[in-house]
């Protein structure tokens, strides 16, 4: 059987390495991980040099400078890895006439319109958002791309459940911001439609992805969180003006990340209601 070589660029970040075992599980792809060691983005010889050695059929790109407050100060460090390392890598993929695969976040939009559809102009708030809408456009120069638009990345590493958690095991009761909603979007489900992408090969472009279900708040989010562990701890609601008003170098959220989820289900992706999702993500975490 032939099968489809798949390289992963960022492959031991929060969704890479899952994303690297599950492509290797279904038996279609031959997948190369490549680390920031093997191949940094940045370097635009090493991208065309490595990329052009394996000549894959695919490049998924999961490298992303993501700490959203940080990039407020490393503009020019979160700029080179999200923008210009996604045009290293876009090129490279034209030159091989390979798929190209860009991960895009919600933050490249201001919040203001609900839901997001995946024609709407780009407005970021921060850097983080602006580094990543021009990522956006460069992948969007190999001729033939998947840019998938995520919100609320849940995965492996520090993330916002496994923060809840360790607060909700201390008794914590914590304040969260109940005027930002949206869905999650777990990293096993980002991975599931890049896998369904591969292999069916929809037109090429841009999708919204996202946990299905119905859309909450953090705080709400944060309750369900406790819930699912069979905490007790209460939560207290608050707004992101309140929340912030004391770290003015945060970074602006936008306060409404739901996507329009119509495109990707109509290529026959039935997107998972992130509570069941969220249930099997809580009960792993509780048996470590």
């Amino acid at each position: 059987m032939n099968r489809t070589s798949v390289a992963v660029l960022g492959a031991t970040g929060q969704f890479g390495t899952d994303l690297v075992e599950v492509l290797r599980e279904d038996g279609k792809f031959e997948v190369v991980p490549l680390s920031h060691a093997d191949c940094d983005c940045n370097d635009e010889r090493k991208v065309a040099r490595v990329i052009g050695s394996l000549h894959p059929d695919t490049v998924v790109n999961c490298a992303a400078y993501v700490r959203v407050d940080d990039c407020e100060e490393h503009a020019s460090e979160a700029f080179n890895v999200n923008a210009i390392g996604a045009l290293n890598v876009a090129r490279a993929c034209a030159s091989l006439h390979a798929l190209c695969v860009y991960v895009s976040t919600d933050y490249v939009f201001d919040g203001t319109k609900s839901p997001h559809l995946e024609d709407e102009a780009f407005s970021p708030l921060g850097v983080y958002g602006k580094t990543k809408a021009a990522g956006d456009q460069k992948a969007a120069q190999a001729p033939k791309n998947y840019i998938l638009r995520t919100s609320w990345v849940i995965g492996e590493g520090r993330n916002f459940v496994r923060t809840m958690l360790e607060l909700g095991r201390k008794g914590v009761n914590p304040a969260v911001v109940n005027d930002q909603v949206g869905r999650p979007t777990f990293t096993s489900e980002l991975v599931r439609t890049i896998d369904h992408l591969l292999r069916e090969r929809p037109p090429f472009g841009t999708y919204n992805l996202s946990n299905g279900g119905d859309v909450v708040s953090w705080a709400d989010f944060t309750r369900e969180i406790f819930k699912t562990a069979g905490f007790d701890n209460s939560v207290t609601d608050t707004t992101t003006a309140d929340y912030y008003k004391d770290r003015p170098n945060a970074a602006k959220r936008p306060l409404n990340s739901v996507f329009d989820l119509s495109k990707i289900e109509s290529t026959g992706f039935k997107p998972t209601d992130w509570r069941d999702d969220l249930k099997e993500y809580v009960t792993k975490e509780l048996d470590k």
